[in-house]
């Protein structure tokens, strides 16, 4: 059996390998990149050969497929990092305190630990890397109704007072001006 699913992966390999690195390197921008992609691509096929369909223009679809989800993903996490530095650089810029900034980071952290795994990858997701509903069910696996009372539930416990203080802080920072719903009386309330 295993014979044969070796044979069947360097079968696909010949087959495919030209044709699939053609299209990773458009869509990378470096050779190495693109090598990376197409083996990550075979290496997703190694790991389950039985969804491999037969027929050289399935097989090929598939793998198609897979490169272009391997490269999806590469770019949602390049995204994140992106969007990640920039929220670190744009509150270094805005808290001239280190102490103050690591106060405030410190303290949304300790606030999210008290949450349940999945009710805090909602709660992260949503309000501080900006993903929508959506996303974040598409991302965990569950439904956007879910992820709208994991976020509901997640901000009701203990987040939504330290969340509203450092958005408070920020649009402090930022001299701009303080939304309705995050006025110092809304925030003593949730205290």
């Amino acid at each position: 059996m295993l014979a044969e699913q070796a044979d069947r992966l360097s079968a696909l390999f010949d087959a495919h390998a030209d044709r699939l690195y053609r299209l990773a390197r458009r869509l990378v921008p470096g050779v190495d990149d693109a090598l990376d992609l197409v083996q990550e691509t075979f290496l997703k096929a190694a790991r389950s050969p039985e969804s491999v369909p037969r027929g050289l223009r399935d097989e090929e679809a598939w793998l198609v497929r897979v490169l272009v989800n391997v490269r999806r993903d590469q770019w949602r996490k390049e995204a994140v990092r992106k969007r990640y530095e920039l929220d670190l650089s744009h509150t270094a810029v805005q808290h001239d305190d280190p102490e103050r900034a690591f106060l405030i980071r410190t303290t949304v952290w300790r606030a999210l630990d008290y949450l349940p795994p999945r009710r805090r990858a909602v709660v992260v997701m949503y309000e501080i890397e900006g993903l929508s509903m959506a996303s974040i069910g598409s991302l965990l696996g569950i439904t956007a109704i879910t992820v709208r009372w994991h976020l509901s539930r997640g901000r009701r416990e203990r987040t939504t007072p330290v969340l509203a203080a450092v958005r408070f802080e920020v649009r402090l920072a930022e001299d701009q001006p303080i939304p309705a719903w995050l006025s110092r009386r809304s925030l003593t309330r949730a205290v």
